[in-house]
């Protein structure tokens, strides 16, 4: 899902969104349809009998997860979790006015005096993040150099950060596609 009219995440700023990504588990969960089934694969007997697979539908967004890997339900409904919140951050664009841009507080906290950005995936913080990051490049026109500019980051260090996580690689480069840009490398 993209900017699209039906976007329920599109809106004047991305401040006026609800930040669905930094909503705690309770709250996040409260917003999905959860479906419990039964998953294939290893796991011996126990596996078969018990309803442990997690599937998660975001109802504002559209945005579904699921998580199968344990025959524990609440292990996967916490892998679930963090698959959707991913999943949210690169998949849900809100409008983001580049004229007199300015990045949230979060945002501006992520970077060093020095220019570099300083947040790791496994900060809570980090879906928030690449949710920012990833409506600026959007609304750039997937252009690096124009967001890094932005952000007051050097293109090669913005360039580091989106190729930390290979997700967020792969979905940067599904959207320069989508413009008619080449992959970055």
């Amino acid at each position: 899902m993209t900017n699209t009219e039906n976007n329920p995440a599109s809106a004047k700023s991305p401040h006026d969104v609800p930040c669905f990504v930094s909503l705690d588990d309770h709250d996040l969960l409260a917003q999905c349809v959860v479906d419990t089934y039964r998953a294939s694969g290893p796991g011996g007997q126990k596996r078969n009998k018990t309803a442990s697979a997690i599937r998660l539908r975001h109802q504002p967004t559209g945005v579904s997860a699921n998580a199968v890997e344990s025959r524990s339900q609440h292990e996967n409904k916490a892998k679930a979790l963090k698959r959707l919140r991913l999943s949210i951050a690169l998949n849900v664009r809100r409008h983001v006015e580049t004229d007199g841009y300015e990045p949230s507080e979060l945002l501006r906290s992520c970077i060093s005096k020095s220019g570099k950005f300083e947040i790791g995936r496994r900060d809570q913080r980090y879906f928030e993040v690449v949710w920012e990051v990833l409506d600026l490049l959007f609304a750039c026109k997937m252009q690096v150099s124009t967001a890094a500019q932005k952000l007051g980051l050097s293109t090669a260090n913005f360039s580091n950060v989106l190729r930390n996580d290979p997700a967020v690689w792969r979905r940067v480069n599904e959207l320069r596609n989508d413009e008619g840009l080449s992959s970055l490398k």
